[in-house]
Order: structure tokens, then sequence, then C-alpha cells
């Protein structure tokens, strides 16, 4: 009998492959974060609780988060306008639109800091108008807001563009014909397809926008427990030569950025699977 020959793959078996997987992600991700805990451990933990349950430190916890947040949900909103503009509609100059969108990705961050700063001052050819209604953008809180909604929105609407173009229009037009209002059309129809995909971009967005340094350093004013960002905040602690504070800051951030974007995951899993069975 002739022995079947075995099929050759350009990709190596999988012992192989998880070898070199496993190597590579030591090597570039977590070797170099496992040194933050390491660092982190060698302080006992009063001094650890001095440092993160400072006033300084919970306010730019508050401040990093809570804006990331903000930011992440208006990116949600309008990057997903943005994306179906872009997807079902055709117009002049849509390549060029299309080609802004990732701007922030190829732009360095301190650049469009110094742009967004130029923009929404007193003075600018933005913020003057937001002046005259009593509006403060440039070196408060909003201001921070503004540059992390810039930065994320690419995260958004590249995300979401595929999902909209490989929608079925038909299940849009049937629900029409049927009578459905284009807000219900948008909330059985429409809705249920774009929710991993939109989940998926908002953690990116929010993930981004927790370690963001260059665009809202220039625009928030960088005010202790006013508009300080925590890594603005590590930075000062390494200037200050206070490694071990900026460490421990460094590694609960760290803790936190992972919890997040862990339920978050969770919850995009939890709606593939509520959307698969509702195809069922």
């Amino acid at each position: 009998m002739t022995k079947k020959k075995k099929k050759q793959s350009v990709i190596p078996g999988f012992s192989m492959s998880m070898g070199l997987t496993l190597s590579y992600l030591t090597l570039i991700v977590l070797a170099p974060l496992s040194m933050l805990f390491i660092r982190a451990a060698g302080l006992n933990v009063s001094e650890i609780k001095h440092i993160l349950l400072s006033e300084r430190t919970l306010s730019a916890f508050a401040l990093s988060f809570g804006a990331s947040l903000i930011a992440a949900l208006i990116n949600c909103i309008f990057g997903f306008i943005v994306a179906w503009v872009l997807v079902r509609y055709t117009f002049p100059g849509k390549v060029f639109f299309d080609a802004f969108v990732d701007l922030p990705f190829a732009l360095p961050t301190a650049v469009a800091g110094i742009s967004l700063t130029s923009l929404y001052m007193t003075s600018g050819w933005i913020g003057r108008y937001f002046h005259i209604l009593g509006i403060k953008v440039a070196y408060t809180r909003i201001g921070i807001i503004v540059a992390l909604t810039f930065i994320g929105l690419p995260f958004v609407v590249r995300t979401l563009q595929p999902v909209l173009s490989d929608m079925d229009k038909q299940a849009e037009e049937a629900a029409v014909s049927l009578g459905a209002s284009r807000w219900k059309t948008f909330i059985h129809v429409i809705l249920p397809e774009i929710s991993p995909a939109l989940l998926t971009g908002f953690a990116l967005a929010l993930a981004r926008a927790i370690g963001e340094y260059g665009s809202v350093v220039f625009i928030s004013g960088n005010m202790p427990n006013r508009t300080e960002i925590v890594p603005l905040l590590i930075m000062t602690r390494l200037e200050e030569y206070d490694y071990s504070g900026a460490t421990v800051i460094a590694a609960f951030m760290l803790i936190v950025s992972f919890l997040l974007l862990l339920m978050i995951n969770l919850l995009q899993g939890w709606g593939q699977r509520f959307q698969e069975a509702e195809k069922l």
C-alpha cells in the first residue's frame, strides 16, 4: 500500500507556532510589564496606599478614566455616523474624507496637541466662539475630552466600516416595507448587527484614550488636582526621581485598564453569541 503524502503547510505546526508566539509575547509584552509589578512589590502596603490614595493621584485617575469614557462614548455615536456616511453614500471628495479619518493615526500626538490648543484657546478660530458663550475649552477638562475624542475616532470608524459594508440591506428594506419606522429599523435590525463591532471600537478607543499623553499635555494645562492626567503624573514622578511612586501608579493603571478591557471583551463575546442565537 502506498502511504498518503502528508500535506505540507507554509505555517509551521502547532507546537512550533505556539512556542514562537509565547516567546515573542513574553519578550515584547509580558517581560516589560512584569517589571512594573516586580518593582512595586519591593514596597510595603502602607507605602503603596499612601501613593495611590493621595488626593493628587485619585484626582488624576478620576480625570483620566472619566474623560476617556466620555470620549469613547462620543466616538461611538459620531464614529457610527461617519462610518455610515462613508459606506452608504457617494459624494464628491469622499476619498479625501475617508483619508482624513486616519489622520489621528499618522499625526504625531504632540502636533495634534499643539493644533488643538491653537484652535480651542480663547483667541483660536473655534475657541473664540465658545468664549463668547462663556465656555472655555483649552486648559480645562473639556479640552482633554476634545483631545481624547480626536485620537479615538479612527478606531470606531475603521472597526464599523467593514461590518456596514457587508450588511445585507434587504433586512432593512423588509422592515421598512412592514411599516417599521427608521428608529425601530435601527434598533431591531441595524444595531444588533453592528453591536460586536461597536463594542470593539469602543474598547479600542477607550484603551487608546487612557494611555494618551502627547495630545493632552498641551491642551490640558497640567494643573494638579484639576487637569492633570495619569500619564502626566507618572512623568512628573519620574522627573522628580520618585521611581517608586511612578511604578506603583503605572502598575495600578495597568491592572485597571486590563480589567476594563477584559470586561468589554466579555460583553463583546456575549453580544456575538446573542447575535448568533438570533440568527438560528
